[in-house]
């Protein structure tokens, strides 16, 4: 312990130390706001109440080329910023608070002197006359008793961030554009590949069904070019869909479908296939309705190719077995089971990339290796998941999972699809009127011999979409059948040109387009096409569409539109 009489000394002794820190405290405090005022990284500018500038700092004079002395207590701080950005500001804020601000220091510390923390985005203007862009910090500067003395606005250049958001602009206007060139050369070669293949496998068709009855040599040959045809037609659209997913482009119509009836399309469009093979395909019984939320068309799609590689890489005599599982709630698996050769673990690891076949590019199968990928993708994009298991010498099991819902298929139950049968020809039927407009003489002459076995149909023809407006005006057909890439004007316009003029408005317009991406399916009955039929066409699907738009003439048929592809 501390004598009594030496407790003074240290009572001093303790200020005295206290003393030294609180000077090393306030020597420090002054370093650091020397340091602050003094910073070339960032403007410091302080002004009076009245916005007449107070402090310029060495930022300031650096990012500005002003020497402080020539701004202190001469200007304000809007002198040196764009006055159209200034002008424009106080017109914005104005608007924004329903008062009248005047363009100058008031449009830069209206916020500020209201307490409303304000960081604004305005051009600076150098001595030399050179500018940049800049991001200021305004604050209103308050005494002890609350009243405005000032206003402190701290800047920086924003040069750096400005010129990358110009050159990121650029990049993604550049890509756009790469983008919608691509879209356009999609649609252009869809185009350019239909057409050929149209009049290939139109009068292939018209061969097979022709009088007299082809030959057997003749129908062997026959059977050739259709399944070549078709085989290369499916062939592109798998490629088209692909890029289309891939540039973002491809849209999907989400809404509760039924997987039962799903699945019944499913069974009649593959059970063919699977017979030609020797193939059992078991489907499962649903025990009650299923529905999820998906697109129906793109499912379909999904399933066909899952159960046309099942079959396509089984053994003779094989079997495929559908079957789903509920037991994620919320969830639904469905699987399709074969009895293939199995696949070892590599190729698992592969399944899912481009055009890679796993080793099957030397069979006699037929595939670009894409269904896989375009499988995946779809599911993904429909909120699912797909996965496959196997075993080398005991098959395969591929399977996707969706989400259940608990919302019906809107009007489920309520469509019945009409056969497409041939129609009834009575002995001396009224005749009915077909204007054709197409500028491709192939096929012209496709759909005059198709219209050459309806005794009931006289067929008119011209070749741009002016001659048609002025057949279709003077001859009033009951139907016409309009190609969208025409020589003047497209098909599009004609349709509207039609659709603007009373003696033609109610004639109900066919498209047939070799336009078959699904934006430019869209825009065709967006325009208000009656229907819109692909090519190559299927001569039983076009003599459906046509005796519906017959129908429709007589004031008979459902006016709904739709797709038929």
């Amino acid at each position: 312990m501390l004598d009594r009489q030496d407790a003074p000394g240290a009572v001093a002794e303790a200020k005295g130390i206290s003393e030294v820190r609180r000077q090393a405290a306030l020597l420090k405090t002054g370093a650091l706001q020397n340091a602050i005022l003094t910073s070339a990284n960032f403007s410091i500018i302080a002004t009076d109440e009245k916005g007449i500038i107070q402090l310029f700092n060495v930022g300031a004079e650096r990012m500005l080329g002003f020497q402080a002395a020539e701004v202190v207590n001469k200007i304000n701080p809007s002198d040196i910023h764009d006055p159209q950005e200034v002008m424009a500001r106080a017109q914005a804020l104005s608007i924004e608070l329903a008062t009248t601000i005047t363009p100058g220091f008031e449009a830069l510390a209206f916020k500020a002197s209201r307490g409303i923390e304000d960081i604004y985005e305005l051009t600076y203007i150098c001595k030399d006359g050179s500018r940049f862009p800049a991001i200021v910090s305004i604050t209103a500067l308050r005494d002890d008793y609350g009243a405005i003395i000032g206003y402190l606005l701290i800047g920086t250049d924003n040069s750096v961030r400005k010129q990358v958001e110009l050159e990121l602009n650029l990049a993604m206007a550049v890509a756009e554009k790469a983008s919608l060139a691509k879209s356009d050369f999609l649609s252009s070669m869809s185009h350019e590949l239909r057409t050929p293949l149209s009049a290939i496998l139109g009068f292939a068709q018209l061969l097979e069904s022709g009088t007299p009855t082809p030959t057997i040599p003749q129908k062997r040959s026959i059977d050739q070019i259709l399944k070549a045809g078709w085989y290369l037609l499916e062939l592109i659209n798998e490629i088209l869909d692909l890029a289309l997913i891939e540039s973002g482009k491809l849209s999907l119509s989400l809404e509760p479908i039924s997987l039962v009836e799903v699945m019944n399309e499913c069974r009649a469009m593959i059970e063919p296939q699977a017979q030609k093979r020797g193939i059992s395909v078991a489907f499962p019984n649903f025990t009650a309705p299923c529905y999820v939320k998906a697109d129906r068309t793109r499912v379909k799609q999904v399933f066909i190719n899952l159960l046309s590689n099942a079959i396509k890489y089984n053994t003779a005599h094989g079997k495929v077995e559908v079957e789903y599982i509920t037991s994620v709630p919320g969830r639904i698996r469905i699987c399709v089971k074969d009895t293939g050769e199995g696949l070892s673990a590599d190729k698992l690891a592969q399944l899912f990339q481009p055009f890679n076949r796993l080793g099957q590019e030397a069979s006699t199968e037929e595939g670009t290796g894409i269904g896989l990928v375009m499988t995946k993708r779809l599911i993904e994009m429909m909120g699912g998941v797909i996965g496959a298991q196997s075993v080398v010498g005991s098959g395969s099991v591929f399977w996707i999972e969706l989400s259940l819902t608990a919302e019906r298929a809107a009007g489920e139950g309520s469509v019945a699809f009409l056969p497409l049968a041939r129609p009834q020809v009575h002995s001396d039927p009224p005749l009915r009127t077909l204007l054709y407009v197409e500028d491709n003489p192939a096929n012209l002459m496709l759909i005059e011999d198709l219209i050459a076995r309806r005794p009931d149909i006289r067929l008119l023809s011209a070749k741009d979409a002016d001659g048609g407006i002025e057949i279709a005006r003077n001859e009033l057909p009951d139907v016409i059948l309009m190609d969208i890439n025409l020589p003047g004007i497209s098909g599009i316009k004609a349709l509207k040109i039609l659709a603007r003029d009373p003696r033609t408005a109610l004639i109900p317009v066919v498209a047939l387009s070799a336009n078959a991406i699904p934006r430019d399916i869209e825009k065709g009955l967006e325009a208000g096409f009656f229907r819109y039929l692909t090519k190559p066409i299927k001569v039983e699907v076009f003599m459906h569409t046509l005796d519906l738009a017959l129908e429709f003439a007589k004031g008979t048929a459902d006016p709904h539109r739709e797709q038929i592809t």
